[in-house]
């Protein structure tokens, strides 16, 4: 496969990520990287200005950018998307059938879009449908895909569902096969540890050893629920 601007990050995740899913490390590095650029340089730029004021950003990312501790960054991007929100949630027409209708609107709009959220997207979907081609036409991915141990629940859909859109019937089964018997794999072993770790606190089980069931619970959330789960 050539190589473009998305085989990079790929190729590297899988290389570097054998005991978490490939893609969750991709989004962490994504997010952080757009984060980094929203609270440094990009704040400023007046046709960003506008996109984060139309946008805004979903509360895990207000959360994100306060917990990264630039203050005054986060400062300088709310006081202008509040000072646009203040003439867009002001009362319509007084004579409109429904004078509410204009700010209620707007707020459901803001409740749905995320500057942050729309920015790694953009970027990320792309990165499903790059796995896919490189799984098929690279011999040295192929052995990194088959060193990586899982791949959450939710990134396994996304994979397996851009797949069936780029690839040969053939070569899609090929494909789903292989990350459908690393998620059953691991779901099985994910559940003995589940079950070792509750016989734990059953003082009839008390000298089994843990194994690997001490983390069983984190590990389980992050593969149902990707890594940003649990921290």
């Amino acid at each position: 496969m050539k190589e473009h601007i998305y085989t990079i990050p790929v190729t590297e995740a899988f290389a570097e990520n054998k005991h978490k899913c490939p893609f969750c490390a991709m989004f962490e590095k994504l997010e952080q990287n757009e984060l980094e650029l929203i609270l440094g340089a990009s704040m400023m730029e007046p046709e960003i200005r506008q996109l984060t004021n139309e946008k805004g950003f979903c509360s895990a990312h207000y959360a994100r950018m306060f917990e990264m501790k630039n203050r005054l960054g986060l400062g300088l991007i709310l006081e202008s998307h509040l000072e646009s929100l203040k003439k867009e949630i002001k009362l319509g027409n007084i004579f409109s059938r429904d004078i509410g209708a204009k700010s209620t609107e707007r707020i459901e709009r803001l409740e749905h879009s995320c500057y942050v959220c729309d920015r790694i997207e953009e970027k990320y979907a792309k990165y499903f449908t790059t796995a896919a081609h490189l799984f098929d036409e690279e011999k040295d991915f192929r052995n990194s895909f088959g060193e990586v141990r899982y791949f959450c629940l939710p990134h396994y859909r996304r994979f397996v569902l851009a797949a069936k859109k780029v690839l040969g019937k053939e070569n899609y089964a090929d494909l789903v096969r292989a990350a459908n018997e690393k998620v059953c794999a691991y779901l099985d072993s994910l559940k003995d540890d589940v079950s070792l770790f509750c016989k734990k606190f059953d003082y009839r089980f008390d000298s089994l050893p843990w194994g690997e069931s001490k983390d069983s619970v984190e590990r389980s959330l992050k593969f149902l629920n990707g890594e940003d789960t649990v921290k």
